[in-house]
């Protein structure tokens, strides 16, 4: 199953992004557009339509039989007339909604009042839409005030031909301003995406085995990424080094033994007596419970490199109690073994570390020290805090160690075992590991005599 998600263009992404608001802030627009153009061509045309029905009005009088007459200027007609074609009705009532002259059926509301002044209102007549203005007024012969009403209507043509030329050049800048957009932000995105291309680039150069942090000048959005990437390239590189570490023992250490079983069983083959062949035999059980010592020290090794997490190496111990319990533990074997083990130190010092391999680390110290030094040697343990540290001591006056093991040890090495060297076999690698892994050191020295090693490991001291 391939769990792979597919890649994107975060160009084409960013561009829908832009492109979707503005469509929908341009088709807002457009409407808004629309209203505004509708109204700003009813007011233009408006005026020439109050202004014929005006014209219209002062021709309205009172005739010698006291009724309503007119006398209608066409000049106020041809006013309205434009090159939309538009047509052109009028209509003139008396008292009481009569109809004197005009469009009879011309459409007009019942009349409501008689004060002067103009109304507006769009209607239907003869199957176009009309704009019809409607005047109210009074035409007096001193005694007897007589009311009337003049409509005037015309088609919408222009008005309509007025509202699609504002319309589309309203509609052409929002498309060359959309378009504009688009242009710009394809070619910042294109220029921003110049350093990722550059990283890409650089980190592409890198060969396999290269895992150094990445500095490389990019935007800030992205400086969360490269953090990411150098703390992941960190914790790759601690793990392959301590594959490497683990290799190296493994291979080193595990040989030996199996040497020495092969060696042996070739030894007991050949041998003439049952004696000799005993001997081989005994010495392949020692080899093999060597191989199965250093196998579980190697396994602790293992387990060791793979630790990583926060709460094991933030964790509170008290470096003292585990020291007092360990010296407990090995203070029958080390006597059996003839050395004098002994602790001294504070009375508590705590520190950031786990107690099961702070123990472990322990351990590992003394067993080397039993195991290597020589009979009658005094083995000491201490626990002391300085200089914000809390330092474990393990001191012996036994064979100690030449100036090139300690150098090779220093540097991961684990030195082959010559005649009258002490061996250190996993012990101290398995200390030099849990130690870095609460970013702690360890260091080798001689003792205060000729003969001897102190082996001091500092570890971060809780306050």
């Amino acid at each position: 199953m391939n769990n792979i998600s597919k890649s994107y263009s975060l160009r084409r992404r960013l561009l829908l992004w832009l492109l979707g608001p503005l469509c929908i802030l341009g088709a807002s627009a457009l409407i808004d557009a629309y209203y505004s153009a509708r109204q700003t061509a009813n007011e233009v045309f408006d005026r020439v339509l109050a202004g014929s029905a005006l014209a219209i009005s002062e021709r309205v009088f009172v005739n010698e039989k006291s009724k309503l007459d007119v006398d209608i200027p066409y000049v106020a007609l041809e006013m309205l007339t434009s090159a939309a074609h538009d047509r052109v009705f009028y209509r003139i009532d008396g008292p009481n909604g009569v109809f004197i002259t005009g469009y009879k059926n011309l459409p007009l509301p019942a009349p409501t009042d008689t004060s002067q002044r103009i109304k507006f209102l769009d209607d239907n007549f003869r199957g176009a839409p009309i704009r019809v203005a409607i005047l109210t007024g009074i035409a007096s012969t001193g005694e007897n005030p007589v009311s009337y009403r003049v409509a005037i209507a015309e088609t919408t043509n222009a008005r309509d031909a007025l509202t699609r030329k504002i319309i589309i050049r309203t509609a052409l800048r929002l498309a060359l301003l959309i378009f504009a957009a688009v242009i710009i932000v394809w070619i910042a995105v294109a220029r921003s995406l110049i350093p990722l291309k550059r990283l890409e680039e650089a980190i592409g150069r890198r060969s396999s085995d290269d895992l150094r942090a990445i500095h490389h000048h990019v935007p800030k959005e992205v400086d969360g990424l490269i953090r990411t990437i150098n703390q992941f390239m960190k914790r790759l590189d601690n793990a392959l080094t301590a594959l490497k570490h683990f290799s190296g023992n493994a291979s080193h250490q595990i040989r030996t033994p199996l040497t020495i079983i092969k060696t042996q069983l070739a030894l007991a083959r050949r041998s003439d007596s049952l004696d000799s062949a005993l001997t081989a035999v005994k010495i392949c059980d020692e080899a093999v419970s060597e191989a199965e010592r250093t196998l579980s020290q190697l396994l602790l090794l293992a387990r060791i490199d793979g630790e990583a997490s926060k709460d094991l190496t933030n964790s509170k111990t008290d470096l003292t109690q585990i020291a007092m319990n360990v010296c407990e533990t090995y203070v029958i074997e080390a006597a059996n073994a003839g050395f004098d083990l002994g602790y001294e130190g504070e009375k508590q010092v705590e520190c950031r570390g786990d107690p099961v391999l702070l123990r472990e680390l322990l351990r590992n110290l003394i067993d080397n020290a039993i195991k290597h030094a020589t009979k009658g040697t005094h083995i000491t343990v201490r626990v002391i805090a300085e200089h914000g540290y809390a330092i474990l001591q393990v001191e012996d006056d036994g064979t100690g160690m030449s100036t090139i093991q300690q150098q090779l040890i220093m540097n991961g090495i684990t030195p082959a075992k010559k005649i009258g060297d002490r061996d250190t076999g996993l012990g101290l690698p398995i200390a030099f590991e849990i130690a870095r892994l609460f970013s702690g050191t360890v260091e080798l020295n001689s003792a205060s005599g000729e003969n001897g090693m102190l082996i001091k490991v500092k570890l971060n001291l809780v306050n």
